[in-house]
């Protein structure tokens, strides 16, 4: 994106706090940002290159296009940002995609279920609330329930044939009144899955009475001078009003839902969309239309819809539109809101649409395609490897030992040709005894993929291995024993003549 091109773009973009993306000329997602004010944003790029880093200047000589969501807040630009730098992994986000996810409470999908902190949603029945921006605020939360409703703590599979064998015994938690035992069969099931039930409608933000109940404590604790105790229960009290907080972004209400507004102009119509799934904006899009005829606005919002969910994948069961339409699919509830959060995404989704015009002068801010040094050895090296995939992803191993002692390796890794130093990896061999250079690489192949496969990563498109034939057999052992064979080139390069095996 050259400095014409931003001047020529800088009228059309809104002073409002916006979630922006810096996208290259194949549709590559570079960068996401968020900004109070996107103009100023910009600008700042734009501007003294002397303070700047190498990469913001690289950054934005690659980038093509710019795309933005107007949003709220700046908590919701946070929340956004975060969700869509998960989603795509720009190639110069950084601070948001090193693992640093948002936390969720998680009520456990087992008998007598657990509740607990997490990073990570796993898809097995589980439910979850959040995110959450503070993890310190969270356990407050967490405390609360806690103190509210005693519940077990422990990991034990708590299945009928256990607790009737007598396999566990009741820990401190049951001795100090944190939990009733479940685990010894001293507490029945519903009894225990009703107070779970209560935990799931406070955390919805249903709590009315648990404010009644901890008002009237805090009195009686400050009747009786104890203040200290008064101030911790206000402080809890509070953590759980900050909870029932709306976002337009991210809402404890709304699951499963697709947004839709319409706007024409003499020659077209403008249909914009949002996804939502999970409470959390993962796709905004605007259609385009040609109106040949004087089509009603009702008639064109009407073909968009199944049009829309249709290449979003979208299985949302409610859609939101501003009027009612006329829809094919009985399965599907349309809501017209006049109130509430579902207003608050329609109208989110009507200010997207007034900046979508301004958004069309970046067309005319086309580039001739050029090809980056760096594609092209990766072209070069995709033919010399006969490998079907463009070698995005890249992975490198080498073994070392300390005099034939203390072995360990490896694993540096590229993606888009450059060095992503976040997901090096270094190994303490475990299995291996005194300097086995070939078993000490099969060893770490095999944790490096298993350990890939498992969390359900993405996996690389070449490994090559630092040694001649035997390294390489070794790893290939791994390799196969994990079923990959198929999925992954590997090469080894011997030292001495640089051969490639």
């Amino acid at each position: 994106m050259t400095t014409e091109d931003y001047r020529t773009l800088l009228p059309t973009l809104p002073q409002q706090p916006v979630v922006y993306k810096f996208i290259d000329t194949e549709g590559i997602i570079l960068y996401v940002g968020k900004a109070k004010n996107l103009k100023n944003r910009i600008s700042s790029y734009f501007g003294s290159k002397k303070h700047q880093m190498h990469k913001t200047r690289t950054m934005v000589k690659n980038a093509d296009q710019l795309e933005f969501v107007i949003v709220e807040t700046e908590a919701d630009a946070l929340l956004l940002e975060n969700t869509l730098i998960k989603k795509f992994q720009p190639r110069y986000n950084v601070m948001l995609k090193d693992g640093k996810s948002y936390n969720y409470i998680c009520v456990k999908n087992e008998r007598f279920p657990r509740i607990f902190i997490t990073r990570k949603v796993i898809r097995d029945g589980s439910t979850y609330f959040g995110p959450y921006t503070s993890k310190s605020r969270l356990k407050v939360i967490l405390e609360l329930i806690r103190s509210l409703f005693p519940l077990r703590t422990c990991s034990f599979h708590l299945s009928p044939g256990n607790i009737e064998k007598g396999k566990f015994k009741v820990c401190l938690e049951y001795h100090i009144k944190n939990c009733q035992g479940p685990c010894e069969g001293l507490e029945d099931e519903a009894s225990y899955n009703e107070r779970v039930e209560q935990v799931k409608n406070m955390l919805k933000g249903n709590f009315g009475p648990v404010k009644r109940h901890f008002t009237d404590k805090m009195q009686e604790y400050a009747q009786n001078l104890e203040f200290e105790k008064a101030q911790q229960l206000k402080e809890k009290l509070g953590a759980f009003e900050d909870y029932q907080g709306k976002s337009t972004v991210v809402s404890t209400t709304i699951r499963d839902v697709d947004v839709f507004s319409i706007d024409t102009d003499d020659k077209l119509a403008y249909v914009h969309y949002i996804k939502v799934v999970n409470g959390a904006i993962i796709n905004t899009y605007t259609q385009e239309l040609i109106k040949n005829l004087d089509e009603e606005l009702e008639d064109l919002l009407s073909y968009s819809i199944p049009e829309l969910r249709d290449r979003f994948n979208s299985i949302a069961p409610e859609v939101i539109v501003p009027f009612e339409v006329p829809l094919t699919d009985p399965d599907i509830t349309l809501t017209v809101p006049k109130i509430g959060d579902k207003k608050k995404l329609l109208e989110l989704s009507e200010k997207n649409i007034k900046y979508f015009v301004l958004q069309k002068k970046k067309e005319a801010l086309g580039q001739i395609r050029k090809q980056t040094s760096a594609e092209r050895i990766l072209r070069t090296l995709q033919e010399d490897l006969q490998m079907e995939e463009l070698p995005m992803h890249i992975e490198c191993f080498d073994n070392s030992n300390i005099q034939g002692s203390h072995p360990v390796a490896s694993c540096v890794v590229f993606k888009n040709a450059k060095p992503s130093k976040r997901d090096y990896r270094h190994f303490n061999i475990k299995t291996v005894e005194g300097p086995n250079d070939f078993a000490s690489m099969e060893e770490v192949v095999y944790r490096r993929y298993k350990r890939l496969k498992e969390e359900e990563e993405s996996l690389p498109q070449l490994v090559i291995i630092d040694g001649g034939k035997g390294q390489l057999s070794s790893a290939m052992v791994s390799i196969r024993r994990l079923g990959l064979e198929e999925q992954i080139t590997v090469i080894g390069i011997a030292k001495k003549l640089e051969e490639i095996f």
